[in-house]
């Protein structure tokens, strides 16, 4: 059985999702993606009852206790933070790792991958408002990266991720998300790759922003689980 607060926040979440894609005008629909970060094992469920198209992990540890409740089918990404001594738990099974941002990182990944036979959907984080709190990469240091990407043949990088701090209003967000969409594009141009990049930005405070700059992959965690009880999310 769903909780009403998640039929109700889940409903909240998809209004503004429609409505941003008829703002933008796009006729494609971004990935919304849910971000697990903060969900009970009840709410992992419903929200795979709801529908959810796919689940976002940040802890190898978390994800693994998630295992036994996902569905086979239900792709996973991970959009967390990874340690190289992690990788090995995550490269034989995730869809996607969002959060590439070093060479020492993409190294290992490659490693992994060759043992599992398996090439493997990367993107590079970029640290788009140059936060020191923050993991990824600078803007101009994404070019470097992306070039030691491209020698590496069991990573596939497909594209870029970024988060922006909280708390900004709208426009804030939209030029963040707007200037990673332009560096991420003339980034894959000139390195001769023909498709064009994924982009994987908007969050619980800024997926219209990200809807509207382009994003394809949406991170939506803590207002699938707004009202709670005895929370403030």
């Amino acid at each position: 059985m769903i909780p009403a607060y998640m039929q109700t926040a889940y409903e909240a979440v998809m209004n503004e999702y429609e409505a941003a894609l008829a703002r933008a005008g796009r006729h494609d629909r971004p990935l919304l993606l849910a971000a697990v970060k903060y969900a009970t094992d009840g709410e992992l469920t419903a929200l795979q009852q709801l529908g959810i198209a796919a689940v976002g992990e940040n802890r190898v540890q978390q994800w693994q206790a998630h295992k036994p409740l996902l569905r086979p089918d239900l792709p996973v990404h991970f959009i967390g933070s990874l340690q190289k001594n992690k990788v090995k738990y995550v490269a034989g099974e995730v869809a996607v790792i969002h959060s590439v941002d070093n060479a020492a990182l993409a190294g290992e990944i490659e490693r992994q991958a060759a043992k599992c036979g398996r090439v493997i959907p990367v993107l590079i984080e970029i640290n788009s408002a140059g936060e020191e709190s923050k993991s990824g990469v600078l803007p101009e240091e994404a070019e470097p990266l992306l070039e030691v990407l491209l020698t590496l043949p069991h990573l596939a990088p497909r594209g870029f991720m970024t988060m922006g701090p909280r708390g900004l209003d709208e426009a804030g967000y939209r030029r963040l998300f707007a200037a990673v969409r332009e560096r991420g594009l003339a980034l894959f141009r000139q390195a001769g790759i023909g498709e064009r990049p994924l982009f994987s930005m908007g969050m619980s405070d800024s997926m219209t922003a990200g809807v509207l700059e382009g994003a394809d992959i949406l991170r939506v965690g803590r207002r699938f689980f707004a009202g709670r009880p005895g929370s403030e999310t």
